[in-house]
């Protein structure tokens, strides 16, 4: 098998320090001290297809596009090409896969966020090459990733065929305004597997008894860390602030300690005492991993974790997902949780 493999060395860099995104913050993210996400998650998926797929032909771009992780995985690539500038973006990543499509390769595989998806998928249009995403970046809405990078590398190494599946992509600066507003990008070829992602879906259904059930077991000194999304801006609303709909927000004994808070800004505000309050994407089912990276390993390991959903999101999710860039941690947190789904009641869920 031929892979081509391109990494956007900075999809998900703006994610921990607050900024939701990469999109036209590359500097700033950098002057809060981010640190690159994609190169590492593409040395995971590349080692398990190293070993599953020893003998599988890569083609990559240099360095910081995909080079380095393959060698670093085991394999001696073909390096295609290399970037037109120190600052690499979507017309480095259309030629690469233009120069995949001229060898012939039989999947390009991808690390990056939606933005990167929907630039693969440009160039694809009209072939019947297929794609799949190894999810690096803060906002992953489209259904042509791996749930994670060993996913992906596993996926890559086994597929025998193909089907049409989505590319959503949204605006960054609506999003980090608190808007989401999911834009059809293109339809691709993605391999048939188990352990693919499915599109991003918005609403849940009514969550107000759930909201009040968290604000009834708020505990005197404990700091509350609250996620992202409109479920748990119903149980902001419930302890008396607004918080950012779309980012973390850190409360204790009724100061709002932190709004649309950073890693940093979170790990500063905790106490002895800590629980973070989630709720999973709709029909994707993740809880960290997927557009809370301000959540990081580090934060998440100083906290106990509470999952709260609508009884409707439940419905339609089999299971929880964690995808945290720690794989220790993911498989800590594995295991059944029970979701509180109403004032008092909870659910046992599978966090897979």
């Amino acid at each position: 098998m031929r892979i081509g493999v391109v990494v956007n060395p900075i999809a998900g860099m703006g994610g921990r320090v607050g900024l939701k995104g990469t999109d036209g913050k590359v500097a700033e993210a950098r002057e809060r001290g981010a640190q690159p996400r994609a190169p590492n998650r593409a040395r995971r998926a590349l080692s398990r297809l190293a070993d599953l797929a020893p003998d599988t032909e890569i083609l990559t771009y240099a360095d910081p596009m995909g080079a380095s992780e393959a060698r670093d995985a085991g394999f001696e690539p073909t390096v295609v090409g290399e970037p037109g500038a120190e600052e690499t973006g979507a017309a480095d990543t259309h030629a690469a896969v233009e120069a995949f499509l001229d060898a012939d390769v039989d999947l390009v595989l991808f690390v990056g966020g939606d933005g990167t998806a929907a630039d693969v998928a440009e160039v694809l249009d009209g072939t019947d090459t297929p794609m799949l995403g190894v999810p690096a970046g803060v906002k992953v809405y489209s259904s042509v990733f791996g749930v994670s990078p060993e996913d992906a590398g596993e996926i890559a190494a086994t597929f025998d065929r193909t089907e049409r599946r989505e590319v959503m992509d949204i605006d960054e600066d609506d999003y980090r305004a608190g808007e989401v507003h999911p834009e059809l990008r293109g339809v691709a070829f993605v391999p048939v597997a188990d352990d693919l992602q499915s599109s991003k879906q918005l609403g849940g259904g009514t969550v107000d008894a759930l909201a009040a059930g968290v604000a009834d077991g708020v505990e005197p000194g404990v700091t509350y860390v609250l996620g992202p999304g409109s479920t748990l801006g119903a149980v902001k609303a419930e302890l008396g602030f607004a918080g950012s709909p779309l980012g973390v927000d850190v409360w204790r004994d009724g100061e709002l300690l932190a709004q649309d808070a950073t890693e940093a800004e979170i790990l500063a505000n905790l106490g002895e005492k800590n629980v973070i309050v989630v709720t999973p994407i709709g029909g994707q089912g993740f809880i960290f991993g997927r557009g809370n990276p301000q959540l990081s390993p580090d934060v998440i390991r100083e906290c106990e974790v509470e999952v709260v959903a609508s009884r409707s999101k439940l419905d339609d999710l089999g299971v929880l997902r964690v995808d945290t860039d720690d794989p220790a941690l993911d498989e800590a947190l594995r295991g059944w949780t029970k979701v509180r789904v109403g004032r008092f009641e909870r659910r046992m869920m599978e966090i897979v």
